[in-house]
C-alpha cells in the first residue's frame, strides 16, 4: 500500500528547490512519526497477544484440578475466583467481541496466527520507515549542497 503511493510520486530531488525540498522534507518527517505511533501501537497489541498466548499455554500446563485465581476488577481491587477444570476458553477477537473456543489449543492457533500476522506487518512498517528516513537523509544532503552552491554565487 506504501509502496503504491511512492511509486506514484517519485520526483528528482535534485530538480525541486531548497523551499520546495524542506516542504517535502517536512511532509516525510510528518509520515516518519505517524508510522513510528502506528509501529508502537502494533508492538504493544502484539506484546498483548503474545501474553494471551502464554496464557493459554500456562492454562493448558495445569493439572486436571480447579485453578484459584485473582480476578482483576480494577487497576488496584481484586476478588478471588476458580477456574474449573475446563478446556474451553474465551477470545476477545477485536471490538469487545468474545468466541468461546472448545479446545485451547483453538485459542493458541488464533493467538499465535495473529503474533506472526503482526510481526509480518511490523516488518513492513519497519522497511517503510527505514525508506522514508533515508529519504530525510538524501534531502538533507541535496539541501546542503544547493546551500553550499548557492552560497558563493551570493557572495
Amino acid at each position: 500500500m506504501a509502496s503504491q503511493s511512492n511509486e506514484g510520486s517519485k520526483v528528482n530531488i535534485d530538480s525541486l528547490g531548497i523551499e520546495q525540498l524542506s516542504q517535502v522534507k517536512k511532509q516525510i518527517e510528518e509520515e516518519v512519526e505517524h508510522l513510528g505511533s502506528s509501529f508502537a501501537q502494533l508492538h504493544a497489541a502484539q506484546a498483548k497477544f503474545r501474553e494471551c498466548l502464554r496464557c493459554v499455554q500456562t492454562r493448558t500446563l495445569s493439572s486436571g484440578e480447579p485453578q484459584s485465581v485473582l480476578v482483576p476488577l480494577t487497576n488496584s481491587l481484586y476478588v478471588r475466583g476458580e477456574i474449573p477444570q475446563s478446556d474451553q476458553v474465551m477470545v476477545d477477537i477485536g471490538t469487545g467481541y468474545l468466541v468461546q473456543k472448545v479446545r485451547a489449543d483453538d485459542a493458541k492457533v488464533f493467538y499465535q496466527s495473529k503474533v506472526e500476522g503482526l510481526a509480518k506487518t511490523l516488518q513492513e512498517i519497519e522497511a517503510v520507515l527505514q525508506e522514508k528516513t533515508n529519504n530525510i537523509r538524501s534531502i538533507d544532503d541535496v539541501i546542503r549542497k544547493k546551500m553550499t552552491t548557492a552560497t558563493p554565487q551570493e557572495g
